[in-house]
């Protein structure tokens, strides 16, 4: 018997692995947060003059979304090449300078230059942690950890929130300068992390590392578990096969692109990316960055009480996606994104209608106002259940091994594209459509519920090898009304397939 010598193993070696995702995820969803309370600081105004124009202000938060949608790309082409663990330290030193850059920033280009280096780091580490945790923890609890790291994401955006109301009353640079250089203590806590962990065994499988993926397994299963005891062989040449099954299925990029490849690359892609698109078109990204400026523009609160509202509606929203951990597994991805879409509208529908009775009757204003802004916070419930955690869990699961750094970070792509579009375009839909810009949102939350009951089929409770066979075995494109690709339990043939894959080494 061949024994793992490692000192760090099992629950403890899953815990830390876990907790590089989540604090990768916390700075996440602190830069997400931080800059809408910059945007109103009266001392960054007076420093940057140019942000008083609605489209520079846009542009000075939405190159935060270019720097991360670049950064997506490079892990798009340099993900599997450079391994986990290289990719996401990549992505740490570059947040760590883009936070330098911002908050030392006394002219509107190296504020820029900041927020883009600051958002390639973010679009390295997003699309890769996730993908990282995935590979390296069993399915049954693969989406509530997964979920762990979406729900700190929103918990720093809750906190970069309340920091902004914190120093409401502060003048001066401080005021600005302080919450964006709060940020690099998240350098200091995921760095030294990074370093205790291994790599993912499924990417050393990948990169033909036999040996040191026997090795990492044994370490993932426990202590003192020898690598040929019988569980790390099993796991070893499942995913073993799978890979070399991929490698024997590979065919010309056209062909992948034009859906003739047997387990279907492409059409997973488009269903990562799809999911990152409905979450952008959501509305989520426009509350996010702009809340305080619709509550005093719109909804006509003075900027103590938005800050106040915007901080308490993060920590609502923090709240409900760590309730979201009790629903990811349970219910299935599938159910949980076709009940909370449906919610979402009706959300953004009625404060649509709300605000346009405002518009309508002056006197009914405040009334009506009270009312869109408690719906801005009951979307907020429901997003963070349904919609926080789900499309990040989904894009590191649905793609085969070969695509699965391709195939999230294309999927991450997709979400800081369209961040950047909604966050553009938010500020000047506030101005020239008013409650028309939500009731665009509710239509489109109202039209992806038939998008997923046709289109997307269930990834929970099915191994990360399960994905090929699933493809393969059911290539129309419709998946409703299919019990292997719906049903959140594993279905019986992907366990007999599993069993082949290991009885045929």
């Amino acid at each position: 018997m061949i024994r793992n010598k490692s000192r760090i193993h099992s629950g403890w070696l899953i815990a830390l692995i876990t907790l590089v995702d989540t604090l990768s995820s916390c700075w996440f969803g602190y830069d997400q947060g931080v800059f809408a309370g910059v945007l109103v600081s009266d001392n960054f105004k007076e420093q940057f003059p140019e942000t008083l124009d609605a489209n520079i202000s846009g542009i000075t938060s939405s190159t935060f979304f270019i720097g991360a949608t670049i950064g997506s790309i490079v892990a798009f082409v340099f993900g599997d090449k450079l391994g986990r663990r290289r990719t996401i330290a990549l992505g740490l030193i570059s947040n760590l300078i883009g936070a330098v850059l911002q908050f030392s920033s006394y002219h509107l280009p190296q504020m820029l230059v900041g927020r883009i280096v600051n958002g390639i780091g973010i679009g390295l580490t997003s699309t890769t942690t996730p993908v990282y945790l995935s590979e390296c923890v069993k399915s049954h609890y693969r989406g509530r950890l997964v979920g762990i790291g979406t729900g700190s994401n929103v918990t720093m955006f809750a906190l970069a929130n309340w920091i902004s109301y914190g120093l409401y009353s502060q003048r001066g640079p401080f005021q600005w300068r302080f919450p964006l250089a709060f940020q690099i203590v998240f350098f200091f806590a995921v760095a030294p992390l990074l370093l205790l962990v291994p790599e993912s065994p499924r990417w050393l499988l990948l990169a033909g590392k036999d040996q040191r993926a026997l090795e990492v397994l044994a370490q993932l299963a426990g202590k003192d578990i020898p690598i040929d005891d019988r569980i790390v062989t099993s796991e070893f040449q499942s995913i073993k096969v799978a890979i070399d099954l991929e490698r024997e299925d590979r065919t010309p990029i056209w062909d992948v692109l034009c859906f003739r490849d047997k387990t279907h690359n492409f059409r997973r892609l488009i269903l990562s990316c799809g999911s990152q698109f409905m979450q952008q078109f959501s509305g989520i990204n426009a509350l996010g960055f702009y809340l305080p400026t619709l509550l005093t523009q719109v909804v006509g609160f003075d900027q103590q009480m938005s800050r106040l509202i915007a901080a308490v509606s993060a920590t609502v929203y923090f709240s409900s996606t760590f309730g979201s951990l009790f629903f990811v597994d349970r219910l299935g991805r599938r159910k949980l994104m076709l009940s909370t879409t449906i919610l979402l509208g009706v959300c953004q529908l009625i404060a649509a209608l709300a605000l346009r009775q405002s518009d309508a009757d002056i006197s009914s204003r405040k009334t009506m106002g009270n009312l869109a802004t408690a719906m801005f916070i009951v979307y907020h419930v429901f997003f963070g259940i349904g919609w926080a955690s789900t499309p990040w869990i989904y894009s590191a699961e649905v793609n085969s091994l070969g695509w699965r750094t391709r195939g999230a970070a294309a999927a991450t792509a997709t979400n800081w594209l369209f961040g950047f579009v909604v966050t553009q375009f938010t500020k000047a839909g506030v101005d020239n459509l008013g409650w028309r810009l939500f009731l665009m949102f509710a239509i489109f939350a109202f039209a992806f519920f038939p998008v997923v009951l046709f289109f997307y089929p269930e990834t929970s409770n099915r191994t990360l090898e399960d994905m090929d066979h699933m493809f393969i075995q059911n290539p129309s494109i419709f998946v409703f009304g299919k019990p292997d690709m719906t049903q959140r339990r594993r279905p019986a043939s992907f366990i007999d397939a599993e069993t082949q894959r290991i009885g045929s080494v």
